[in-house]
């Protein structure tokens, strides 16, 4: 869930993606492993969620696959 009432937000697909997007901010465009591996040094989290993470980030239209594979930011 992105919000639910009975977790704490910090366990939320929601907040954890603010972490992968601060990440990839730095460099607009990675390596889905790369950006998994540089993502955990700000924020400890499962494959999975950081999964969740990108898709959620990708269905609000911030991140794309570009040509090359890699994970970037729409402009």
């Amino acid at each position: 869930m992105l919000v639910p009432d009975n977790i704490h937000p910090e366990q939320t697909i929601y907040f954890n993606g603010a972490f992968v997007l601060k990440t990839l901010q730095e460099s607009r465009a990675m390596e889905l492993v790369e950006l998994y591996i540089k993502t955990r040094t700000e924020r400890e989290m499962t494959m999975p969620v950081f999964l969740l993470c990108l898709d959620w980030l990708f269905l609000l239209g911030v991140v794309s696959m570009n040509s090359r594979g890699e994970v970037e930011l729409c402009s």
